[in-house]
């Protein structure tokens, strides 16, 4: 399965799963495959997966590679904004163009997670 893994997570926590990646890399080991994007907090994730661009995602998913102007024509939406949320969900790897030009969802599923921090007692 094709899966994509947005973790909202401190840094610290990011750069600990590299480490353990880097490490089995020096042994000899290769790594896991894992394709994943982070954010700091929800802030920082809303910025970037509004509602529109959620349902965006779903809509392209559910139709197939598309032109970013049928995309636009079947969310009713002005090409324009379309055009700029394609592009910033590409720039964060959840979208892809093919040969043709058209969008498409690379992903069989994408797995958001973000992590309480726990009370101290």
């Amino acid at each position: 399965m094709n899966k994509l893994h947005i973790e909202i997570q401190p840094a610290k926590s990011a750069l600990e799963r590299f480490g353990k990646s880097l490490q089995s890399v020096i042994v000899g080991r290769t790594p896991r495959s894992y394709s994943g994007i982070g954010f700091e907090n929800m802030a920082q994730f809303g910025e970037v997966f509004s509602p529109k661009r959620w349902e965006l995602v779903e809509n392209l998913k559910a139709s197939g590679p598309l032109t970013i102007y049928a995309l636009a024509k079947q969310l009713n939406r002005h090409y324009r904004n379309v055009y700029k949320d394609v592009a910033i969900l590409a720039e964060w790897m959840v979208l892809s163009k093919d040969a043709a030009g058209k969008v498409f969802v690379p992903w069989d599923e994408i797995d958001v997670r973000m992590a309480l921090i726990k009370q101290a007692a």
